[in-house]
């Protein structure tokens, strides 16, 4: 995350009991230009906020419409409890920050920017890692595209693997998708072919 974030106007759910605890936590939050929606019943996936904060204590695995390595939103968990089983509950719905009980103001912000950013770290690897799959499965396409290129040209791997590596550059484009044009005989990498 590049920055602090500036939460003004971010819908943010709150998943809590009243409690003073939670009254110190929505008042800070307001203060921050947050709009807050306190609930102790399941999130919606069609109604998904911005944020969600949830009392770790007390919280059920049907609570938060996700689990596992893919939460949906930035989650914050408000923790009293050192128990193992809270934590990993915890966890496992994707809290990247925890707030600690009894609520300060002084830690709400810095959880909250936590989360945040913690948030958009996993985006951007989830992002990349599919990319990286992608770039994977069409591996084989090369390969039958340096196969190819080896036989027409009278070159070794390497030299073959250059001369898709160089069309590649020059076209701004990865070494796959020339591989795959130069197989499916596209007449605009004649360089190539």
């Amino acid at each position: 995350m590049n920055g602090t974030p500036n939460f003004a106007g971010w819908h943010v759910t709150l998943l809590a009991e009243d409690d003073t605890n939670t009254e110190r936590l929505n008042r800070q939050l307001i203060v921050l230009g947050m709009r807050v929606n306190r609930q102790w019943r399941p999130i919606s996936v069609d109604d998904l906020p911005d944020l969600v904060i949830v009392d770790v204590d007390r919280g059920w695995d049907e609570l938060i419409p996700w689990s596992g390595d893919e939460p949906l939103r930035p989650v914050v968990a408000v923790l009293g409890s050192e128990a193992p089983g809270r934590i990993a509950w915890a966890m496992r719905q994707g809290a990247g920050a925890i707030i600690q009980k009894p609520v300060t103001a002084s830690a709400v912000f810095p959880a909250l920017v936590l989360a945040a950013s913690i948030h958009e770290e996993r985006l951007n690897a989830a992002r990349r890692i599919a990319h990286l799959e992608e770039r994977l499965k069409l591996r084989p396409v090369v390969f039958t595209a340096i196969e190819r290129l080896k036989a027409e040209r009278k070159v070794d791997d390497e030299g073959a693997y250059a001369i898709l590596r160089n069309c590649a550059m020059r076209r701004r484009l990865p070494v796959e998708q020339i591989a795959a044009f130069f197989l499916v005989g596209s007449e605009t990498l004649s360089e190539v072919g």
